[in-house]
């Protein structure tokens, strides 16, 4: 009989999602206080919808953490079968925003097939390195995980939504890297890529005027500021506006200028950690990170702790997609990275993600619980 020992449980782990959930909370709830949309609708009426998903992103993580995380192995292919065919649909039947066709309409709401084709090829390819675990270094494996994820990847790509392919390539080069790729791999495939991402940036395929336009802006910022147009460079301008505004504590929760002057666009999503930085202050800001990186820190350990190749690589697929959302999120608010529009883990607003994240913890503690057994 098997009994799973609770004390495997990784309390630091659920620590970290409580206090980030309810910073998060406040913030949203300051965050839509007193903004409004372009047509003038309060953001505020969509408060209620993020506590809801954070509800049902913890009833779903409490499933998951009971739930045996090796029987995702024997369901990887329709995963990714059922994440291939939501990014094709998306195409076809997706509302656009913000220039992306990534959502689809579900009664009167809203789903982010991105947010799933994550998770999906986390499963797959810790499921496909673990079947070839015994010659997981050569060619013909390493461009099969490559290829799993190179069809997610343009398919992301052409809706057009860059950040969401940039956190799918990152989630391949951490499993990638677990399952003992060889740096002249990494090498060969680099000097590869470099002249698709040529080709990728002439073709109107992949990326929108607007997109090209914030990349464009990023470079401009760094060497030459006399070249960055006002309206392209609005958003990093007010969120880094905002941040220098909060000082050491902050203006306080709901009195922040930039923040409740509207000044600053969705700062309910991108721009939640200017919101935090100039009504939390620094202090508020290095909670936040201290807490974002003990929560990477644990997905680590939980890695290293795994009892099979499968729950080790997909820990590590995990680590890969929150610590690019945690990084380009907080990049491109302190104008270090180009704007991508990736929300911030577990604390700025929007369903599928917040949801997706939670799961994918309930499948880290799942992990951490069946790390070691004791038999009768």
């Amino acid at each position: 009989m098997e009994i799973r020992r609770w004390r495997q449980y990784n309390w630091p782990l659920l620590v970290c999602v409580i206090v980030l959930l309810v910073l998060g909370a406040l913030a949203v709830y300051s965050a839509t206080l007193t903004a409004v949309t372009g047509t003038g609708v309060p953001l505020h009426i969509i408060y209620p919808d993020h506590l809801i998903n954070m509800g049902l992103g913890l009833a779903l993580m409490v499933a998951f953490t009971f739930f045996d995380y090796q029987l995702l192995s024997s369901l990887a292919r329709p995963i990714y079968l059922i994440g291939v065919f939501l990014l094709i649909l998306v195409l076809f039947i997706g509302r656009t925003s913000e220039g992306a066709r990534s959502w689809i309409e579900v009664g009167a709401r809203t789903f982010q097939p991105t947010e799933l084709a994550k998770l999906a090829l986390i499963i797959v390819l810790a499921a496909y390195w673990q079947r070839f675990e015994q010659i997981n270094d050569r060619w013909l494996v390493q461009l099969g995980g490559l290829v799993l994820a190179g069809l997610l990847g343009l398919l992301v790509l052409v809706q057009p939504d860059l950040g969401g392919a940039i956190v799918l390539a990152s989630i391949w080069v951490m499993i990638a890297w677990g399952s003992g790729i060889r740096w002249q791999q990494i090498l060969t495939l680099t000097l590869i890529t470099l002249p698709l991402v040529y080709i990728g940036w002439q073709s109107d395929a992949f990326l929108d005027d607007y997109q090209k336009r914030r990349l464009l802006t990023f470079y401009y910022l760094l060497n030459d500021p006399s070249q960055v147009d006002f309206n392209d460079s609005y958003n990093v301008v007010q969120a880094m506006n905002a941040l220098t505004q909060g000082g050491l504590f902050g203006a306080g929760l709901t009195n922040g200028l930039f923040s409740q002057g509207n000044y600053v666009p969705v700062q309910h999503t991108d721009f939640i950690f200017a919101v935090i930085g100039e009504e939390m202050g620094f202090f508020g800001g290095v909670v936040l990170i201290t807490f974002q990186a003990i929560l990477l820190w644990q997905a680590l350990a939980i890695a290293n702790q795994a009892r099979d190749t499968f729950g080790r690589l997909m820990a590590l697929g995990i680590f890969g997609m929150l610590f690019c959302h945690l990084v380009i999120n907080l990049g491109m608010n302190m104008s270090l990275l180009p704007v991508t529009g990736l929300p911030l883990p577990l604390v700025s607003h929007g369903g599928s993600f917040m949801i997706i994240t939670l799961i994918s913890i309930g499948l880290l503690q799942s992990i951490a619980l069946r790390s070691k057994r004791l038999v009768f």
